[in-house]
């Protein structure tokens, strides 16, 4: 049984587990921490440490809510940690937080995984989402997310319900999903030469297939994994395939 408790050291509160080279878990805008249950139940058995933050996506100021702020926390943490080198895995805004955070302090990351993660391409926030008050069609919007929507459980839906009907976080939740828009980090990647995983959902309808196409063209370094009949969430919808792929590439990179 997975200790799930969460430990609160000043502005830091984050899941630990395990010991080794910690695996720094990024969740995405509107996920949380028990969307990567699968890789903290598999890595803390084999050499890893795997570490899941809290974002504090809701907690900054407005006009500091943006990327680079959320990738400044990220090294905060790390130097909080004293962590010298760490392995950042993120999903969706996790994985542009850990690419920008990347890019920033190249020499503590040994190496990137993303998987569905902005920074190229953004349609998560298009045609008027979200929309408040309207259950049906955050389920529906919810449910788009995977391919398989019975993924998207009620307890998911409700949360995402909650999160747009909560005035603040909404405001909050735009600003960020416009800072990820407007930092496109496609100059950026040619001159990242960390190894990178990219695992990726081939039927992901937020970020398309040819966004990862673009992320393994652009960073010099990288990998691209396919996971068949999978949205924009592989280790949520196919977490046995993703903690596989995961591990046999670690174990290849020698990381």
């Amino acid at each position: 049984m997975i200790d799930t408790h969460l430990k609160k050291e000043g502005k830091f509160s984050y899941l630990e587990v395990g010991e080794g080279t910690p695996i720094i878990i990024l969740h995405g805008l509107m996920g949380g921490l028990s969307n990567f249950e699968a890789v903290t139940r598999r890595f803390p058995g084999i050499g890893y440490k795997v570490v899941i933050p809290e974002l504090p996506i809701y907690d900054m100021p407005l006009l500091k809510t943006n990327v680079k702020n959320l990738a400044n926390y990220l090294e905060e943490f790390i130097e909080h940690k004293d962590f010298d080198s760490v392995i950042l895995l993120g999903n969706s805004l996790g994985g542009h937080i850990g690419l920008l955070h990347t890019k920033l302090f190249p020499e503590k990351v040994k190496a990137l995984v993303i998987t569905g993660s902005s920074g190229l391409y953004e349609s998560a926030m298009g045609d008027g989402y979200p929309k408040r008050g309207d259950y049906d069609f955050i389920k529906q919007k919810s449910e788009a997310v995977f391919y398989d929507p019975k993924v998207a459980t009620k307890e998911i839906v409700d949360e995402v319900y909650a999160t747009v009907n909560d005035r603040n976080k909404l405001v909050k939740t735009l600003a960020i999903a416009k800072s990820a828009i407007r930092h496109n980090m496609a100059k950026d990647l040619p001159n990242m030469h960390t190894p990178a995983c990219i695992i990726w959902g081939h039927n992901d309808t937020v970020t398309p297939p040819e966004v990862a196409e673009e992320f393994h063209e652009l960073l010099p370094d990288s990998d691209l994994f396919w996971i068949e009949k999978c949205g924009h969430a592989p280790m949520m919808e196919h977490p046995e395939e993703f903690n596989e792929i995961l591990e046999a590439w670690l174990s290849k990179r020698n990381i």
